[in-house]
């Protein structure tokens, strides 16, 4: 083989390691803007569910896992059912309900199966308008991204 030979192959080899490397990054950076666009649709129905007053449309946000964790203030609730029912004693009304709005969220896919979010909430009430910020974890599941675990607190 001549030496031109000889760097044309090496050059194309190392050019095809290189594109070898780049294509999972970005088959990477594709898949994490589908999940961030999936879990981001979840909040958004979320948001639309409490403002009609559904709570239960709400709650299709969560996985309906006995293994749902909500944690607020000096309580953890466990279980979808129990974490429903919470809501509906605390938001019995829709006067207690308010307006519910997300933002500053940040959406961070951490693997294929699991996202953490972090944001701030905000009722507009009548009376008062309660904020605070939050902390989800969201999983895939086979109804799609649902949140397993979720920090809330309170500002005021």
């Amino acid at each position: 083989m001549t030496r031109k030979l000889t760097a044309f192959l090496i050059a194309l080899g190392a050019a095809g390691l290189m594109l070898a490397l780049v294509q999972p990054a970005s088959a990477q950076s594709n898949r994490d803007a589908k999940t961030v666009s999936a879990v981001r649709a979840v909040l958004d129905a979320q948001v639309a569910a409490w403002n009609r007053g559904d709570i239960e449309g709400f709650m299709e946000g969560y996985d309906k896992s006995p293994n749902t964790v909500f944690v607020s203030g000096d309580t953890v609730t466990r279980g979808w059912a129990t974490v429903l029912d919470r809501y509906k004693r605390g938001y019995a009304t829709r006067d207690k309900m308010g307006t519910l709005a997300f933002s500053e969220l940040s959406i961070k896919p951490m693997n294929r199966e699991t996202a953490v979010v972090i944001g701030r909430w905000q009722l507009t009430r009548a009376g008062d308008a309660p904020r605070g910020r939050f902390t989800l974890i969201f999983r895939r599941t086979k109804e799609g991204w649902r949140v397993v675990h979720d920090h809330t607190s309170s500002a005021s």
